[in-house]
């Protein structure tokens, strides 16, 4: 997990931070969010992308790891 508090706040980043949170095995990505410039706030589950509302960072934080334990149950089922 990497989050940047930039100098200043943007349409696109309207929140003024840069994040990159990641969780995956063996060089795949099984979970992320991200923020990257000219998508906004979105997520990965596996293959899938989808927007992401942010909140707050202790919402994403808590979200980007709920989203890592369903990963690791269904993993493990």
């Amino acid at each position: 997990m990497v989050i940047w508090q930039l100098p200043e706040a943007s349409p696109e980043r309207p929140h003024g931070l840069k994040y990159s949170l990641f969780y995956g095995l063996d060089g795949e990505r099984i979970v992320g969010y991200d923020n990257e410039r000219g998508k906004g706030d979105h997520k990965h589950l596996g293959s899938n992308e989808a927007p992401y509302r942010f909140v707050s960072v202790e919402k994403l934080v808590a979200d980007f790891l709920a989203d890592v334990e369903r990963a690791k149950n269904e993993r493990n089922a």
